[in-house]
């Protein structure tokens, strides 16, 4: 078991793919802090992993309140004593045309795709930093190194994701912490399901142009992420790997 003794944090581990990551991790042994903005799906996640006979803490928080964040990873190291892995999983985005976004949305979607994870960051640096040893994996997307249409400022908060990933591991691989980057392709979660809803050619038309011809699963993801947060991805910092079914190579 590849985590055990390790406690992780997963954010946003609610959601289809984070739930996928803290649940590999608890298979593997991990410790997990499973972060989600609401309290139950929080709670309903760490049951779902204490059942697999690993320890887990619930942590409700709001990632772009830097305050939350910080009370959460205080818990959590008087709780399991360090933080080995985060995963900054968090990520919102709708889908339209740039001139139909306002400031409003604009902040909203900057704050949870790029503010979001470099507080979480900032609130594990210090312990990791103290120990020499932490693995950071963000999640960010293939939108942020190649566009997206309709998806103008989440693409620039991805890419801002990635190259943050890449600055921060210049930083701490001092303190023998890997900081690296997963970038999902086009995934069969709910909010592709939503924007496909009114088009039922879009999700065949993206199919069809994945070399692998089909969208990415939850485990798909998860397993990139459990590599690079285990020990057998040591040597290897400030990368950022594409998901994607060959639809993104580079």
């Amino acid at each position: 078991m590849k985590f055990k003794g390790k406690v992780c944090i997963v954010t946003g581990a609610y959601a289809c793919i984070g739930r996928g990551i803290a649940l590999g991790l608890a298979k593997q042994g991990a410790k997990v802090v499973v972060v989600d903005i609401d309290s139950d799906n929080a709670t309903s996640v760490a049951k779902e992993i204490e059942e697999l006979g690993t320890s887990a803490m619930a942590a409700p928080a709001d990632i772009t309140n830097s305050t939350q964040i910080n009370e959460i990873i205080s818990k959590a190291i008087e709780k399991f004593g360090k933080i080995d892995v985060l995963v900054n999983n968090v990520g919102w985005n709708k889908v339209q045309p740039f001139v139909n976004g306002n400031e409003e949305f604009w902040d909203k979607v900057l704050g949870i795709n790029l503010k979001g994870p470099i507080i979480c960051c900032r609130a594990v640096i210090d312990s990791m930093m103290q120990q020499n040893y932490g693995k950071i994996v963000n999640i960010a997307s293939d939108s942020g190194r190649v566009g997206s249409t309709g998806e103008a400022v989440y693409s620039a908060a991805k890419g801002g994701v990635i190259s943050f990933t890449k600055t921060l591991a210049r930083e701490m691989a001092r303190y023998k912490i890997n900081v690296n980057c997963i970038s999902p392709g086009p995934s069969d979660t709910p909010f592709f399901a939503a924007v496909s809803a009114d088009n039922p050619k879009l999700m065949e038309a993206v199919k069809k142009a994945i070399p692998w011809r089909r969208l990415g699963e939850p485990e798909d993801i998860a397993n990139a992420v459990l590599f690079l947060a285990s020990d057998d991805a040591d040597y290897i910092t400030g990368q950022t790997l594409s998901v994607s079914g060959g639809l993104t190579m580079m």
